[in-house]
């Protein structure tokens, strides 16, 4: 993994930060700069951000580099990243952070507060900003989903201990589902925290590929993905549907 001049590489033993904010990217250069300046407010309470870069092709890393505590450019895919960057801090708690999502006010007392109870990880409710009216019944249903089944996804800003981080060998090798999966082997540490604070994630997904069309995709490949369909096929249906 290559890191940006300023990032020292690997975690120093001498501090420990609460908690660590990870942020994967590939090309965000549209969104990135304004939702790390959301953060700077954690970060000066003491919060470690960390953006792991896939490889953009544009202004990503430039714009990320003077707001973040650390940037690096690692393995592309998601999954990849998210582990680089949980590597290069000792934070004793871990928040996944997708670069198109904004955490509401507070997000580091809500986290541990949280994991202070029983809790080992948990994730907030979701709003979908956009202009569709179905932006706001997709979330309501993702947050009822999240709850019913004790599976997250990554729209909801996973958090958890580094406890349970490791026990669970961080998220899976895989280039989907990697949110659900590692969802289904925290729930073996304990329940998940399910907290009424919403982030905001962006709805562009659904809008771009049409809602209804993204909807049915998305239940496909999950009831395909209980089914014990491989991986590799769904993301390979993923990508040929966008």
């Amino acid at each position: 993994m290559a890191s940006h001049p300023n990032d020292t590489g690997a975690p120093d033993a001498s501090t420990s930060p609460a908690l660590a904010i990870i942020v994967p990217t590939l090309n965000e250069a549209l969104t990135i700069e304004a939702n790390l300046r959301a953060l700077a407010p954690l970060i000066a309470r003491g919060v470690e951000v960390i953006v792991v870069d896939g490889g953009s092709q544009d202004a990503t890393r430039r714009l990320a580099a003077p707001l973040a505590s650390r940037l690096a450019v690692g393995e592309r895919g998601r999954a990849h990243q998210m582990n680089a960057g949980a590597r290069l801090t000792r934070a004793r708690a871990l928040l996944f952070l997708h670069a198109d999502t904004r955490l509401p006010e507070g997000a580091d007392n809500l986290v541990a507060e949280a994991l202070a109870d029983r809790h080992r990880w948990g994730r907030f409710d979701v709003r979908l900003s956009g202009r569709h009216p179905m932006l706001a019944v997709i979330a309501s249903a993702m947050n009822l989903r999240s709850r019913l089944t004790g599976i997250a996804t990554g729209d909801q800003a996973l958090f958890m201990t580094r406890a349970a981080y490791e026990a669970v060998g961080g998220f899976p090798n895989q280039p989907l589902m990697e949110d659900i999966e590692i969802s289904r082997r925290l729930k073996r540490q304990s329940p998940p925290a399910c907290l009424h604070a919403r982030v905001t994630s962006s709805g562009r997904r659904w809008e771009t590929h049409g809602v209804w069309r993204t909807v049915r995709l998305m239940w496909r490949l999950r009831w395909d993905y209980w089914r014990g369909t491989p991986v590799a096929r769904l993301a390979k249906a993923y990508r040929d549907a966008r």
